[in-house]
Formats: structure tokens, sequence, C-alpha cells
């Protein structure tokens, strides 16, 4: 029966995630759905939040390392000072702000309230990663959020742990040492396991492709084991540990990529669905106007604040600053990160959990639902952006290439451009551009429309000037070079 059960479960919520995409919602709210039915309905109870706990964190940690996994590193790096500060100057700010407005208009006792900013101070890997990935946004911007949601988890889990701690918080610096020891020292394991790994699965002649995805995903776990041996960060191991894999020259890459994505989904639904079963509806309705009144604060005040006093020293505009306070979606992370303190027995903890649940289902839903139009209304799409597509194929791997995707959007300087004028550096070449519902191999004397959607393959040491040759092409046409059009980002 139990087989069964979860047979059922796991295909609902596979089909789920079209609907959600339709819907233009993460499918996480579908899956919390799938739990809360199960537990009141069909009356599977479950109510031992430490196990949850324990689950939710292995959950996290195969999500972050897919996460790292897929990031680019020449993408990543850009933006990474940026989103280092959001995840720790921009998660104090949020904190202290979701506190102290906490405490005085709501009343909550100084604990509780600065356990509510702590839990939700944390964006979601997960949110993020399966709402972002649907959008055609400037990489800079997608960078940012993928890298602080990747990142933000490991100093708030400290924190976090520190206010549920029964013996309570010594003094603020010697606090802070702790926590800045922890991060320090996760991100070096994490780099460390990471560039050993990669030498030792270039030279190991494993002797079935399937065990190499078994052996990077087995990295990442264990930079997470290591890091919690040394009392270190172990969830930013994991990002660092991901990102050093997944940008180096691994055989069988697409493969391993293609699995952590699975492993991924599978973690999100088994994890959501868990959360769901902890819940009660009938606390969640008594919670409803709290939660409300904590998430208008942290959405339209904490969040904000945290952003305007992170990016503004690196010079990101208002547009992008907005988005960026817009889309810092709550997913599962500050629900699991509110069971440490229901398994601590800390008092309150209950009431802090429905309220933070209710919390991540009315505003993920209302954010990430309006993220398309608030990115349309703010100017930072990038229609025209290539994207990348993972295939498995045995000569892309052996040519260290990539396959990419461009859209020819309506005002595209690529729409009346000749093949041949794009002038792609040696190693990128256009293979196949779809048109009208039918594809054809082209030609240099080809001549691109409105609409078009051309497939490249591109090695990984000319993508990056690829795609932004493709960029210089789209803004200015033809003759982009002698604008001066390189096709890097600017910011407002």
């Amino acid at each position: 029966m139990a087989l069964l059960i979860g047979a059922a479960v796991l295909l609902v919520a596979v089909a789920a995630v079209r609907w959600s995409t339709r819907l233009g919602v993460p499918s996480l709210l579908v899956y919390l759905a799938i739990g809360v039915v199960l537990g009141s309905v069909f009356g599977l109870r479950f109510d031992d939040a430490e196990l949850v706990r324990l689950l939710g964190t292995c959950a996290l940690v195969l999500i972050i390392a897919e996460g790292g996994l897929t990031a680019r590193w020449t993408t990543l790096r850009p933006v990474l000072g940026l989103a280092a500060t959001l995840s720790t100057l921009g998660v104090l700010v949020s904190v202290v702000t979701v506190t102290v407005v906490c405490h005085y208009l709501l009343g909550w006792d100084w604990r509780t309230a600065a356990l509510i900013g702590a839990v939700l101070s944390s964006t979601d890997a997960a949110a993020v990663f399966s709402t972002l990935r649907r959008l055609r946004l400037r990489p800079r911007l997608v960078a940012t959020l993928e890298a602080e949601s990747g990142m933000n988890d490991a100093p708030v889990v400290l924190l976090v742990i520190l206010l549920s701690s029964p013996a309570g918080i010594g003094p603020w610096w010697q606090e802070a040492l702790l926590i800045a020891y922890e991060l320090a020292a996760g991100a070096v394991i994490g780099v460390l396991v990471g560039v050993v790994g990669r030498e030792l699965m270039r030279r190991a002649a494993l002797p079935a492709a399937g065990l190499y995805p078994l052996a990077a995903v087995g990295l990442t776990v264990l930079a997470y084991a290591g890091g919690a041996v040394v009392h270190a960060s172990g969830f930013l191991a994991v990002y660092a540990a991901g990102v050093v894999l997944g940008n180096s020259r691994l055989p069988h890459r697409q493969a391993i990529l293609g699995f952590a994505d699975g492993l991924a989904w599978l973690s999100q639904i088994g994890l959501f669905v868990l959360l769901g079963l902890l819940v009660s509806p009938p606390g969640l309705v008594q919670m409803l106007v709290p939660a409300v009144l904590a998430g208008v604060v942290l959405t339209f005040v904490a969040r904000p604040m945290s952003v305007l006093a992170s990016a503004t020293p690196f010079g990101v505009g208002w547009r992008e600053q907005l988005f960026l306070s817009w889309a810092g979606l709550r997913g599962a992370v500050p629900i699991v990160l509110a069971t440490i303190p229901l398994a601590q027995g800390v008092p309150g903890a209950e009431a802090l959990f429905n309220i933070v649940f209710v919390l991540v289902v009315v505003f993920t839903m209302v954010q990430a639902g309006t993220l398309p139009a608030v990115a349309v209304r703010l100017g930072v799409t990038a229609p025209g952006e290539a994207t990348e597509l993972r295939v498995e194929t045995a000569p892309l791997d052996r040519m260290h290439a990539e396959l990419l995707q461009i859209e020819v959007p309506p005002g595209s300087g690529l729409a009346g451009v000749h093949l041949d004028e794009l002038r792609l550096p040696v190693g990128a070449s256009v293979t196949l551009v779809l048109r009208d519902g039918a594809g054809f191999v082209p030609d240099r004397d080809t001549r691109l429309r409105m609409g078009d959607s051309l497939l490249i393959v591109a090695t990984e040491s000319v993508r990056d000037e690829a795609e932004r040759r493709l960029r210089a092409v789209s803004r200015r046409g033809r003759l982009a070079h002698w604008f001066g059009e390189d096709g890097r980002e600017h910011g407002d």
C-alpha cells in the first residue's frame, strides 16, 4: 500500500509540473497541497518534526547541489560579490527589520520576532531555480538571484540554530566570529572537495557511464558531510563543490546534469509533500492574519531595504533593484528552518511554523505569478538571450561543446541579418533554423526573420564570446561593432 500511495503521489506531482508552468506558479505549491490533502482528507498524519528536519536537510543538500552544478562560473563570477553581500549584509538587514517591526507592531516577544525574521530571511533555491529558468531575463539578474539563494541558506541556518538553542545566544562578537568561521571554512572545504573530485573523475576509468553522475552527486554530499564534521557550513560547501564540478570538463557532463536535475525534482516533491503532511489546516486558518502582516513587512519593507543596502554599492540600477526585491521567493527553506525551533521545543514554535507555512504559500503564489509581468514592466527581460539545451550526445561531449537556443523576437536586430553577418567565433555555428514550424539547415546566405529559432553548437571556450556577439547584434543589428556594442550587460 505504501508503494502504491508513493507511486501515485509521484506521478501526480510530475503531471502537476506542466499545470503549474502554465499558471506561472512554482510547482512546490502543488506539492504542499498534495501533502495537506493526504493528511487532512485521507488521514495520513505525520508529526515527527525532528525527522522532517533531517529529511528536509537531505533534500536541500541535493537541491543546492543541482543549483551549483548548473551554475556557469563565467556568469557567476561578475555577481559573486553582490550575491555574497545579499547573503550576509542583506540577511542581517532583513532579520533586524522584521524583528523590530514584528516586536513593536504585532507585540511578539524579541525571541519569537527574531526567529520569524531569521527563518524568513532566506530565499529558496528550489523556488528561485524553477521560476527564473522559465523566464528570459538579463543573465546578471538570474545569476545574482540563483547565487544568492544557493549561498544565503548557510548564514541563516546558523542564526536559526543559535536562536533556537536552549542555552541562548552569547556575546554578539563571539557569534559573529563563529558564523564568519563557518562560512569561510564551508567555502574552502567545498572548493577543495570539488577540485580533488574533478581530478579523480577525470582520471578514473569507471566501468559504466551511469556511475559518473553518482560520483558527482556523491562528492557534493561529501562536501556537506565534511563541513558538518568540522562545524563549518555544509550548505555553502555543497554549493561551492557543485560550482567547481559543474564548470569542469568532466566525462559524461550532460548525463551528470540530467541526473542531478532529476534528483532535485524528486527531492522537491518528497520534501514539499512531507511538509504538507506536517501542518494542521485549522492551525493555518488561525495564523492567516499574522502571516499576512509578517509577509507584508518582509516583502515591502525588509526585502527592499536589504537589496538597497547590498546592491547600491555595486552600482545596480533601480529597476534591477526593484526586480531583485520582488523576486526574493520563499519556499521550502523557511518551512524547513521553522522545524528547527519546533524540534527543539521552543515556546510558540508551532504557531511560528504555521505562520511561516501560510506566508510562504500566499506570497510565493503572488510573487511568482506576477514575476513575468513585473519583469516586462521594469524592462529587465531579455527575450533574445541564448539558453542552454541539455542534450546527452557523445559528439558534444568529445568536442566539449554545448547546444544553445536563441529566438529572434519582435524588434530584435537579428531580423534581416544574413548568417555570415553574425560573425560568430570559430567553434560556434548555427546548425539548424526553425521557421514556421519547419526546420532546415542554413547556409551563409540564409537571412534571419522575426520568429526564427536558432540552434547553435558552441564549444566551451567560445560560448561566452558567441553569446556576447549574438547579444550585440540583437541590440544594434549587423553594424553592432561600429556602434561600439560588445554585447556585455549594462546597468541602468
